[in-house]
């Protein structure tokens, strides 16, 4: 009986010859025609510029951002810190430790003085819009507020000079807006009590002048008088 054909039964030859090799490559980078760089150059598009430049142009309006609830809290606790306080003293805050930071609280609590941490975002609108707007030029950096409802300025810079990353910047006493030397010589000033009892007794001491000036002129008539008397 003949086998049957190799071919139909799946046969296979034992040697296949399969492509193994690199993928041809059959792109290069290359350099520009110098030609065409210049040609590029040229063709260029150059944008036309504006009839006005724009350092003379009005600021663009900034968008206002929505406003939250939280924001508006923070913004009325500053105004009412400047409504209730006859000192706001503005100082510059640099990092300390935290202990330090409750041993000066306690200190200018003492002195019934309190810290205020507040946010630039916050204060920057509430004082634009008010008679404060001059304090702007300080809020810069990190700040703290230091109010009280009574103008204890010796008081806060004794503490202050013990604190040497609370930097003095300026204060509002009474209205009136100080720079850090003007607060310095403003706690130089006697207290109001005594300012008012010298002026009392400048203003006493006019009036006892005029009279006692207005009585020598009878008092030495009188004895010139007494004194013809009893030589007679």
């Amino acid at each position: 009986a003949l086998s049957p054909c190799p071919l139909s039964s799946g046969w296979l030859p034992a040697l296949q010859f399969v492509r193994r090799g690199s993928k041809a490559v059959t792109r290069h980078w290359k350099a520009m025609h110098f030609q065409r760089q210049k040609l590029m150059a040229v063709t260029e598009y150059v944008a036309p510029r504006p009839a006005v430049p724009p350092r003379c142009r009005p600021p663009a309006k900034e968008k206002a951002e929505e406003d939250n609830g939280y924001a508006r809290l923070l913004r009325r606790q500053v105004e009412e810190v400047f409504r209730d306080n006859r000192m706001i003293a503005v100082c510059q805050y640099n990092p300390m430790a935290g202990e330090d930071v409750v041993l000066m609280r306690q200190y200018l609590r003492k002195h019934s003085i309190e810290v205020k941490f507040v946010l630039n975002e916050i204060v920057r609108p509430v004082l634009s819009q008010s008679k404060y707007k001059n304090l702007l030029p300080l809020f810069v950096a990190r700040n703290i507020l230091l109010v009280s409802r009574e103008a204890k300025v010796k008081e806060m810079l004794r503490v202050l000079k013990g604190v040497p990353q609370i930097n003095l910047l300026g204060a509002c006493i009474d209205d009136t807006i100080l720079s850090r030397r003007g607060v310095e010589n403003f706690a130089k000033l006697p207290s109001l009590e005594a300012a008012q009892g010298q002026t009392v007794g400048a203003l006493a001491l006019l009036p006892s002048q005029t009279s006692s000036l207005l009585q020598r002129g009878s008092a030495h008539l009188t004895a010139l008088l007494d004194q013809h008397i009893r030589q007679l």
